[in-house]
């Protein structure tokens, strides 16, 4: 670190913060330093947000001790407003004052877009870090932002709860940031029950460690480290293996300044219940993590609690155990009661929830879906069997909705419709789709293995996304409020992963003509435009994270109605290197220009004086290119085609070089433009070539 730099400490000591909060404070401690800092023209290091419940920690590494000294030339107000017959108006005498100079001292320059303006030099010598960062520090601890604030004792500060004490270092050289009463020191507090003293601090450097001793893990990746190896000890100990859970580590992160873990079990009568209902208990309402039997057995009735103290793990395991026995005996009641009526009885009860005011009830969409699902099986070319088993299950697919496990449990409709249609006698296969319909719930979740599910899964989505845009309902920027994206994306994975090859065109037709009854605000074909640009746009997005994004506009540009066909070609573009797609790209895209311009009819083959042989040989290759296109399209071979159009390319490239198709010679020129046409329509059936090589996206 250079000798005029030293790291930066900001502890804000707290009352226990909410753990969403913590999170959000963590986030925007950063970015808000950032730009404090860079007003203050104070150069640094790497940035980094720490937190607990109880303290928000900010850590800059190599701050400068000093500003540089500044000196800039600015320019004021026009000549004709600072000088009136030749003297300073008090237009010219306050820009001077401004800058700290003589009113003689301005001078006159010529501005940006014409005319005299006068300007002058600003010189300011850099002051102290010690100066500027306590009124810095205090402006940025209020500007951190919180859901909600609250206000204590006689004073105006508003923060997420009231601050405790502040800690401040430059170096070992203490800031004294004053805010809320407190001026900040280089004392800081332990644990609250397991060190609970204050102690000091010497220097940034010595912060982390110093609190580690204190048993409070600062940081919150080591604090989740932490977190993680005592989870699975603890399940080891229990006599089984951790069921490892990302969204309860994180959800526990910051609850606690040490994890410790307490293991609490229930009785063994629970585990008659389906498992997830068990997992969901534990984890959606407690945020227990679950163990079972080692090698990936069954589940075991021991739950593992992550606590902020050692002290007193009996009433804590009481308490735990307390909890569970009382959710889980409401969750036993719920599953009693709703096998009692079979699923197919409660699809009338549907009519009662409100899928969207204007669109109906859940009920006319799940009839919506069943449609639909006979519709995308016949269009997919779907055997008898998985079409009567992908109807089957679209007819049963929201019957749990309106179960009581699911009224208690969101979280797990699907599965429980599943878990309800086998325990009543469902076939298997048309209770996995129940269950599978939902996949992809996110981002990172898999798309239905079985064509029957998928194809319940693209109907459900489909008429969600039809119906919105039918009624003007699209995301912004600000809001997507029935997941019009993620559904979108959804339908999509799911079209490539099962390889199916539909027209999106079919499909929204398909979809629009389910809603026979219902007044919509757009036309059918209006409909199925703009959805189709949608899932370009979503299609773009998806195929750009593994192809190169040149290759796909190419593709985009001519198949985007046909996903599937878009990931094919665009994989066989990607085959080329490069260099290979951007000198194809910059032939067609010249080919193309000039096609623009041909008159009507077909090329003949170049004869007679003035004809360059290069002529003869791309005219002779096109044929020759037009035919192995053909074939190879007709084959589905993209790869061949592709490689076939990158070797005609530098012929093409040559061409330009050796031949002027602007001539004088006007069947001649008109011929030669005829030859592009054809060359840019044939090679266009498989993408638009002239986009290769260009990140735009076409127009």
């Amino acid at each position: 670190m250079p000798t005029d730099a030293s790291d930066l400490l900001l502890e804000i000591g707290v009352e226990e913060l909410p753990a969403s909060f913590v999170d959000a404070a963590l986030r925007a401690l950063p970015d808000l330093a950032t730009k404090r800092l860079a007003d203050l023209r104070l150069t640094h290091g790497a940035v980094r947000a720490l937190g607990t419940p109880r303290r928000l920690t900010l850590i800059v590494d190599g701050l400068s001790v000093r500003q540089p000294d500044l000196e800039e030339e600015v320019t004021g107000p026009p000549v004709k407003a600072a000088y009136k017959d030749g003297a300073p108006t008090r237009a010219a005498e306050a820009f001077a004052q401004k800058l700290g100079v003589p009113v003689d001292a301005l001078r006159r320059v010529e501005g940006p877009k014409g005319g005299e303006y006068v300007a002058g030099t600003r010189r300011e010598t850099g002051r102290a870090a010690k100066e500027l960062l306590p009124e810095m520090l205090a402006g940025l601890i209020t500007a951190i932002p919180f859901r909600k604030s609250m206000r204590w004792g006689t004073g105006d500060i508003a923060f997420g709860r009231p601050i405790q004490w502040l800690l401040a270092l430059h170096g070992d050289e203490v800031i004294p940031v004053s805010l809320a009463g407190l001026t900040a020191g280089r004392l800081t507090r332990g644990h609250r029950f397991l060190a609970p003293g204050e102690f000091p601090i010497a220097s940034p450097a010595a912060y982390v460690p110093a609190l580690r001793a204190a048993h409070v893990l600062v940081d919150a990746e080591e604090r989740a480290a932490v977190m993680r190896e005592r989870l699975l000890a603890a399940a080891a100990e229990a006599g089984g293996d951790l069921i490892e859970d990302e969204f309860l580590v994180g959800e526990n992160l910051s609850l606690v300044e040490e994890p410790h873990i307490v293991v609490g079990g229930f009785s063994d009568a629970y585990l008659d219940l389906p498992e997830r209902v068990i997992l969901e208990v534990a984890r959606g309402h407690q945020r227990y993590f679950c163990v079972r039997q080692k090698g990936g057995g069954a589940l075991l009735p021991r739950y593992l609690t992550v606590v902020n103290t050692a002290e007193a793990p009996e009433n804590i395991r009481r308490g735990g155990d307390r909890a569970m026995r009382s959710r889980l005996a409401d969750a036993r009641f719920f599953y009693t009661e709703d096998l009692k009526i079979p699923l197919a009885e409660r699809r009338n009860k549907l009519a009662g929830i409100v899928f969207q005011k204007r669109l109906g009830s859940v009920l006319a969409k799940a009839e919506r879906i069943e449609l639909l699902v006979k519709e995308l099986a016949r269009l997919a070319e779907f055997p008898d069997p998985v079409r009567a088993t992908a109807a089957a299950g679209a007819h049963l697919a929201k019957c749990d909705l309106v179960s009581l496990m699911v009224g208690e449990f969101p979280e797990l409709q699907g599965e429980m419709g599943r878990a309800y249609a086998l325990a009543q006698g469902v076939d298997p296969a048309v209770a996995d789709v129940i269950r599978d319909h939902y996949q992809p719930r996110g981002a990172a979740d898999p798309t239905p293995a079985a064509p029957e599910a998928a194809l319940v899964s693209i109907a459900d989505r489909l008429d969600t996304l039809s119906g919105c845009f039918a009624l003007g309902i699209t995301p912004t920027g600000a809001a997507d409020p029935y997941g019009l994206r993620r559904a979108c994306i959804g339908v999509l994975r799911t079209l490539l992963d099962q390889g199916l090859d539909v027209r999106l065109s079919d499909a929204f037709r398909a979809s629009y003509h389910t809603y026979d009854g219902i007044q919509l605000d757009l036309h059918r074909d209006e409909l199925v435009t703009r959805l189709g640009d949608f899932f370009a746009e979503r299609l773009r997005g998806l195929l750009g994270d593994r192809l190169p994004a040149d290759a796909v506009s190419a593709c985009l540009a001519v198949a985007a109605d046909r996903p599937l066909d878009v990931r094919v070609r665009a994989a066989a573009i990607a085959a080329l290197d490069a260099e290979t797609r951007a000198r194809v790209g910059e032939v067609f895209k010249r080919a193309t220009n000039i096609a623009d311009k041909a008159p009507s009819g077909d090329p003949v083959r170049p004869a007679g004086e003035g004809i360059h042989p290069t002529e003869i040989t791309v005219h002779d290759g096109y044929l020759a290119l037009r035919d192995r296109l053909t074939e190879a399209q007709r084959a589905g071979a993209y790869a061949d085609a592709f490689a076939a159009i990158a070797e005609f390319a530098p012929k093409l490239h040559q061409y330009f070089v050796d031949v002027y198709v602007n001539t004088d010679d006007i069947p001649l020129r008109e011929n030669r433009l005829r030859l592009m046409r054809a060359i840019a329509e044939t090679c266009s059936s498989l993408a638009r070539l002239d986009l290769l090589g260009d990140t735009a996206k076409p127009s």
